[in-house]
């Protein structure tokens, strides 16, 4: 599958094996309907065969329907599904971008190193869709929340579900590394 990413667009979409996939591992298990549009910013093959690989996420993206197993990967056809600023909210999301990044940075004291290299990731302005993907990412939050983000294309909605929930559960940073170490997958 890298193989072929590499050779052609370098786009692999990112899904979550859907809650049930241990009985079926081996096989297809579904998956969630909701993935991550991501691009191979780089890699490495190892002496071994395998590769080290840098993706980054660009796009949500929804699983319409997976492909016939023609390759010893899943293949499916997906529905991009772009960030939505809705007019006339009343929300004023510079103000946002302002409080979801004071809200980050209490957390990151507890990070080790996390504050400088969160001033080097977000020294520019970034788009408000995109701090809150990458605080999401980055923070351990339940696996289900983060797929109840992804899938939200409203960004205004996704911030105020961030919002709500930093501030009335919190986020356990105990033993947390910042970044997030890379997926031995």
């Amino acid at each position: 599958m890298l193989e072929e990413a590499i050779a052609q667009d370098g786009l692999i979409a990112m899904a979550v094996l859907a809650p049930g996939w241990e009985n079926d591992y081996e096989g297809r298990p579904s998956i969630q309907s909701m993935a991550c549009l991501c691009k191979v910013a780089t890699h490495h093959q190892t002496s071994e065969g395998t590769y080290n690989v840098l993706m980054v996420g660009l796009k949500r993206i929804e699983v319409v329907r997976e492909l016939p197993p023609d390759k010893s990967f899943r293949e499916a056809e997906v529905r991009i599904l772009h960030d939505e600023y809705p007019e006339g909210t009343g929300i004023d999301r510079l103000d946002c971008q302002r409080k979801l990044l004071q809200l980050f940075k209490q957390v990151l004291p507890r990070l080790p190193e996390g504050s400088d290299q969160l001033e080097s990731l977000l020294g520019q302005q970034i788009p408000l869709g995109m701090l809150t993907d990458i605080i999401a990412y980055t923070l351990d939050l339940p696996l289900e929340f983060k797929l109840l983000l992804l899938a939200q294309p409203n960004v205004d909605i996704r911030v105020q579900r961030l919002f709500d929930y930093l501030s009335t559960v919190g986020v356990d940073t105990t033993g947390r590394e910042f970044p997030p170490p890379f997926s031995s997958n």
